[in-house]
């Protein structure tokens, strides 16, 4: 999750005239794509179809659909410009006039579901301020927020898209300087839990399945002026008044922590998916929250592509997943299209075995790149990213059906089946039993990891 560039694609405001014709009822944002047809014969070069992704076809007792549920992120795909540190806007779309009005706003909403529902998705993710624009003070934001809800209500029920999870942006505006939930200013703190009750609130209304806290600004750039404790502290506490607040209002969705290493501070407490883990066992919050683990953050973690996806699931702390890619050579959170097919396998192998996401998804949380500035590119990346997924699944399927992976890692495990393993594997032993087991004996086998006939067999499949 990144933050959005709110200025207009050519980094001027534009006049209301050039955009009247998508004010009008029925306007068509789109023009020339139809809905996204499943054509698996298509040729290379045949962009806008589906190869692989069949929402209906079934894997494994489930439909693609249920086992991918494909979410689009609203502030990538609809704010995002094609700015980056280096470079200006370079993204031209024609219902956006660059401005902070409500009826731009709108616009933006209506371009969207006509996406969502050309593309074929189910579900749509934001963050509050991607929506609507933030006005002089608490009351007008809300005020704002609530009129472009009730718009987005009211597309929901004529699509049929839904909502995957809301968030709150707690890290563009200037007061959040130094944090959110970990300002060392008390007042910024109250803001933030201010605009969090609103976003609750909004998730509620429109039946998100789950909200997601990013802290995007919740860790330090020097350890000089930081009372670590006591920020991890306050944090612990803005959790456990959201986690009130959502039971007294009857929210039903699912709370999510998305670990980050860093960008933009230096290094954030949410570090990787162990850090988000030990800090809520610590806290008394593991019952009440999961993580949202996004591959790109976890490979700037250091950590191989999965490597999240994997502890968390561990764990039974998977609930949702940002499904995107990054540079490695680059080192900075590019948010690509996920197309790599080993690294879709290797997470859904994941997300085979805990038997799905739900209530959770897969949601591109990916921008195009800034030279791809065709509207066409938009729809180009999503179904790209969709096949990847699709073909991931498959494959995983067929290892998890033929077993001879897991089979293999079991029989690594074996000696914890039988003997002094099982005493271990129970808790039952003592060091001193340990002791006169090696004293009887002696020094244990070499056993190989064979990790290359792992790879080979993962390769036979890819």
């Amino acid at each position: 999750m990144s933050s959005f560039a709110p200025t207009s694609s050519n980094g001027q405001v534009s006049t209301k005239e050039s955009y009247k014709e998508f004010d009008k009822e029925n306007a068509e944002f789109f023009k020339g794509v139809v809905n996204i047809p499943f054509k698996p014969d298509a040729g290379p070069t045949e962009s806008l179809v589906y190869k692989h992704y069949n929402a209906k076809e079934v894997v494994l007792g489930k439909t693609m659909e249920e086992w991918l549920r494909f979410s689009v992120c609203f502030w990538h795909t609809f704010r995002g410009t094609g700015a980056d540190p280096f470079g200006f806007p370079t993204l031209d779309r024609p219902w956006d006039d660059g401005s902070n009005s409500l009826d731009n706003a709108k616009r933006r909403l209506r371009a969207a579901f006509e996406f969502f529902t050309k593309l074929g998705v189910k579900y749509w993710t934001f963050h509050d301020r991607d929506i609507a624009p933030e006005g002089k003070d608490l009351a007008e934001s809300n005020k704002n927020l609530d009129e472009i809800v009730e718009l987005a209500a009211e597309l929901q029920k004529q699509t049929g898209v839904k909502l995957l999870w809301a968030t709150c942006n707690l890290f563009s505006h200037p007061r959040y300087m130094n944090g959110a939930s970990t300002n060392p200013d008390a007042h910024v703190f109250a803001y933030a839990a201010a605009q969090v009750k609103k976003g609750l609130d909004v998730a509620l209304k429109l039946g998100a399945e789950n909200y997601v806290f990013w802290g995007g600004r919740e860790g330090f750039h020097s350890l000089l002026n930081t009372n670590v404790r006591s920020e991890l502290d306050h944090m612990a506490t803005f959790f456990r008044l959201a986690i009130a607040y959502k039971k007294k209002i009857g929210f039903k969705g699912v709370f999510l922590i998305e670990p980050k290493p860093k960008e933009p501070s230096k290094h954030q407490y949410d570090y990787d998916a162990m850090t988000v883990i030990g800090f809520l066992r610590t806290y008394g919050l593991a019952n009440e929250i999961k993580l949202n683990i996004e591959p790109n953050h976890t490979t700037l973690a250091g950590h191989a592509y999965e490597h999240d996806i994997v502890m968390a699931s561990a764990f039974n702390m998977l609930g949702s997943v940002d499904a995107n890619t990054g540079s490695p050579d680059l080192g900075w959170d590019t948010d690509q299209f996920p197309m790599d097919i080993k690294n879709a396998t290797l997470l859904m192998q994941v997300i085979l075995k805990q038997g799905g996401l739900q209530p959770g998804g897969l949601n591109f949380d990916c921008k195009v790149r800034r030279e791809s500035t065709e509207l066409k590119d938009m729809f180009i990346a999503h179904i790209g990213a969709m096949d990847t997924f699709a073909r991931g699944l498959k494959l995983a399927a067929r290892i998890q059906e033929d077993n001879i992976l897991s089979q293999a890692v079991e029989e690594r495990y074996s000696s914890y089946k039988s003997g002094i393993g099982a005493q271990i594997e129970a808790g039952t032993t003592s060091l001193e039993q340990l002791e006169e087991f090696i004293l009887s004996n002696g020094e244990p086998a070499r056993i190989s990891g064979q990790q290359e006939h792992y790879e080979s067999i993962l390769n036979y499949y890819i």
